[in-house]
């Protein structure tokens, strides 16, 4: 006899502003709160303090630190993925390394380092 596993998935959306402060959005308001990349941690913590009334110990402070850090990472991990992407399909349609810099907003030096680094060594 075969075991069936379920899974349950839960999409929540969550946009760059908070849902109003009404019981109904409660949930989505405090996952909104957490997951936010406007608010800074202090901001965060005062509105899980004062609305969830979780209290805010230093424990939690430095948890919310490294979250949001960690987020900002991800964030700037993914807008280099990106821009070093760009750098070398340019490179690839035979743009020049100046011409690369001015459209990027990188030094002429920047761009040629991304370029050695991506492009395989010939043998």
């Amino acid at each position: 006899m075969s075991r069936q596993t379920l899974l349950n998935i839960v999409l929540i959306g969550i946009s760059n502003e908070l849902p109003e402060h009404d019981e109904k959005y409660e949930l989505h308001r405090l996952l909104s709160t957490l997951l936010s990349a406007e608010l800074t941690v202090d901001e965060k913590l005062g509105i899980i303090k004062t609305e969830y009334s979780i209290p805010v110990d230093e424990k939690l402070r430095k948890d919310m630190s490294a979250m949001c850090n960690l987020s900002q990472g991800i964030r700037e991990n993914a807008t280099d993925n990106a821009i070093t992407g760009v750098i070398m399909n340019m490179h690839r349609d035979g743009y020049s390394s100046e011409q690369i810099a001015r459209i990027v907003e990188k030094t002429i030096e920047e761009v040629e380092a991304v370029i050695r680094k991506r492009e395989p060594v010939l043998a």
